[in-house]
């Protein structure tokens, strides 16, 4: 069987359409029987130059096959690496899609900051019906193989940056998570955020992070000791300033308000020239329509009135 399935598929011409459907049905058999290894990296290298074919159904139909070969055949499948990220860059959604899951499965710790930077760049020109699924398996794949928190943690912000409003409900725990427990990058990661807050507030889980960022480490921005970039001069007045524009904007869920009021209050017991403006800001708040948020304010007001000594 196996003499026969290696005859065929070296033997068989494929200049026109029923050469590559006997190949392909070639393909099918070769993975369902118990073949030989060798007889299987043929059986992968057919259908890798199926994806150099001009017809867009065939290059299709290599891209599903060879998604079922990944696990058995993960290393023949990994040779046509670079041909398969090319059709990441094809017009057409369904081929762009296929393409995707299968770059996702091919991701490894070697070769993880290659494939990530073509993810990204896809990340960046996809449709809205892709951009789901592409930080989705960026997320995991980043969890999976990151080879420093300082690349999890840019890699994570720059898919928040470019796909916020499409990302998982749980993106922002756990990128909080992720920065709590890298102690030494606090200063970089608020800074980080800081400057994208500055640049645009309509990413909400963006938004959501960079907040609860500030309110934790603000006092590291303001001293501007930030050893692994150019540290930069932020006074507390500006950093009052952004999260005060988050708060006001009509493009801030509840949820980012919340966020926004609890970093004011925080920051009320990590500077020291602005208290006041921080106590007005949250006792307007105490009036507002948002039960929620007006609950923390009244709340937050009293910690400043009757409870100051425990603030």
């Amino acid at each position: 069987m196996n003499d026969v399935l290696a005859q065929v598929a070296t033997n068989t011409e494929t200049s026109k359409n029923p050469g590559n459907a006997i190949l392909y049905e070639t393909v099918l058999t070769i993975m369902d029987i118990k073949s030989e290894s060798g007889l299987r990296v043929l059986a992968v290298n057919i259908l890798g130059r199926f994806l150099l074919n001009n017809d867009k159904n065939i290059r299709y139909v290599a891209l599903t096959s060879l998604l079922k070969m990944v696990q058995s055949d993960h290393i023949a499948v990994q040779r046509h690496r670079s041909t398969i990220v090319d059709c990441l860059k094809d017009p057409d959604a369904t081929m762009k899609r296929r393409a995707l899951e299968l770059s996702l499965a091919l991701v490894n710790a070697t070769n993880v900051r290659g494939m990530m930077k073509e993810l990204l760049n896809v990340l960046d020109d996809c449709g809205p019906e892709l951009k789901a699924d592409c930080t989705s398996g960026i997320f995991l794949a980043a969890e999976k193989y990151a080879p420093s928190k300082r690349w999890h943690i840019d890699t994570i912000m720059r898919v928040l940056t470019t796909a916020g409003s499409y990302v998982r409900d749980d993106a922002v725990p756990n990128l909080i998570q992720l920065i709590t427990s890298a102690g030494d990058l606090h200063a970089y990661t608020v800074q980080k955020l800081y400057t994208a807050l500055e640049m645009d507030i309509s990413q909400q889980p963006l938004v959501q992070v960079a907040s609860w960022c500030i309110g934790e480490y603000g006092d590291l921005l303001i001293a501007g000791k930030c050893e692994e970039v150019e540290p930069i001069q932020v006074m507390e007045d500006e950093v009052l300033d952004v999260l005060e524009t988050v708060l006001q904007s009509h493009m801030s869920l509840p949820a980012t308000r919340g966020y926004a009021m609890t970093a004011l209050m925080k920051l009320s017991t990590r500077i020291h020239e602005n208290v006041d403006r921080i106590r007005k800001v949250v006792s307007i708040y105490g009036s507002c329509l948002d039960v929620e948020l007006q609950q923390r304010a009244v709340e937050y007001n009293a910690l400043f009135k009757k409870y100051d000594h425990m603030r």
